[in-house]
């Protein structure tokens, strides 16, 4: 059975590594037809945020189903969760979005990609 640490090599060969920076796996299926990955994204926030001391996680938003490209012949569906956060001071509710994702060598579906953009 793999370690953690070589788990988290072998996903980051398999997903882009800013996928893996944002995200972490909460389950997965794998069937005769095709492979289902889960994402929640990390309990980070920014650092603007955290010292404000009045901005708290809020749970995630809706599910969102996206196709990433095939592995091993079988097309890859990820259920990904963007959290949400919450201002006490100003009572706002709002998700992060991500601008470097373009980094060299990272491979995001255009759907994807425009997912980690939108605000909530």
């Amino acid at each position: 059975m793999p370690s953690n640490r070589n788990l988290h090599k072998l996903l980051r060969v398999i997903f882009p590594e800013v996928l893996m920076e944002y995200f972490e796996i909460s389950g997965w299926h794998d069937d005769s037809v095709k492979i289902e990955v889960w994402l929640d994204e990390k309990h980070y926030m920014e650092r603007s945020d955290y010292k404000s001391g009045t901005v708290i996680s809020h749970g995630f938003t809706d599910e969102k189903v996206i196709q990433d490209f095939p592995l091993r012949g079988k097309p890859v569906y990820l259920h990904v969760r963007r959290r949400r956060w919450y201002d006490k001071a100003t009572g706002e509710t709002f998700s992060y979005t991500y601008d470097d994702l373009t980094t060299e060598g990272t491979k995001l579906t255009p759907e994807f990609v425009a997912f980690l953009k939108e605000e909530d």
